[in-house]
């Protein structure tokens, strides 16, 4: 008896090991919201082409957003180059003086991840504060509008300053956003890129279908300023007014059909608004 019950126990043994282990569940779709900056703009003179930010200062948030989805991860805008978090007093660029109080890396670290981890990556365009840090994701799929990729790439900006931050980009896969569609991340409708140019030929912004918070729209630098949507300030810096206009009044008109959740990117009480890392908007 004793030697049968000992092969039924290795028998047993065996089969345990041998089973499929369960995976671990899907992550259910959630937005975190990370702090990747904070800007004071001494003069807010060129963030409206009226005239009517000049003089005025003007203090700015800079998130980056971790999109997780069943079916993988997103990273939304990239921040300020994470390396400022070194400068205890931050740096100077002409008008607009930066901070990094907290690394993008350590902040996806709270939720264990690594920037390899990153399956997709995604700007709403290519200025400085939206893609500091995108060479930490080189290793993803870049997802990104035809003509901000030629915008990135031309011999203007490969001679900027900031060309550095997103050179390895050039070579990483991508997926190119082509025509006046919206691109679905996953296949899903959960997660969509929509084309929203002005500010830059190729300027998107992302809109997330929240399971119980609704749709929300990330909404990039269609306005800076809290009081820049009401007003339809333009920017002197965007490529064109009027393509700035027209996409003011699509993002409106989508954000009115869904009753959408409108996050103005820069503004700091639509950013207090949401939870506070690491906890999830879901």
């Amino acid at each position: 008896m004793a030697g049968r019950a000992l092969v039924l126990g290795l028998a047993g043994l065996l089969a345990a090991c041998s089973a499929p282990h369960p995976e671990a569940p899907a992550q259910p779709l959630a937005i975190y919201a990370m702090d990747c900056g904070h800007i004071t703009v001494s003069d807010a003179d060129s963030f409206a082409d009226d005239g009517s930010f000049a003089g005025q200062t003007r203090e700015l948030v800079d998130p980056c957003y971790l999109i997780r989805h069943p079916s993988g991860d997103l990273i939304w805008d990239t921040g300020l180059p994470e390396t400022l978090n070194a400068a205890a007093d931050g740096y100077t660029a002409g008008e607009y003086h930066l901070t990094v109080p907290v690394t993008l890396t350590s902040q996806l670290a709270q939720l264990g991840l690594a920037p390899g981890d990153i399956e997709y990556l995604s700007i709403s365009h290519s200025h400085f504060d939206h893609l500091g840090n995108a060479a930490l994701f080189a290793g993803s799929t870049w997802i990104v509008d035809a003509d901000e990729r030629a915008y990135m790439f031309r011999p203007e900006a490969r001679a900027g300053e900031d060309f550095a931050s997103y050179a390895a980009l050039e070579n990483a896969r991508y997926q190119l956003i082509e025509g006046d569609d919206d691109y679905d991340v996953f296949g899903d409708g959960a997660v969509t890129i929509i084309q929203a140019p002005g500010h830059t030929p190729g300027h998107t912004i992302l809109r997330v279908n929240l399971p119980q918070a609704g749709p929300v729209l990330l909404t990039g630098d269609m306005w800076h300023m809290a009081e820049s949507r009401e007003r339809r300030t333009v920017p002197r810096f965007n490529t064109d007014r009027a393509q700035t206009l027209a996409s003011m009044d699509k993002v409106e008109a989508l954000a009115a059909a869904s009753r959408a959740r409108v996050i103005r990117q820069h503004v700091p009480e639509d950013f207090a608004a949401l939870p506070s890392f690491p906890e999830p908007l879901n």
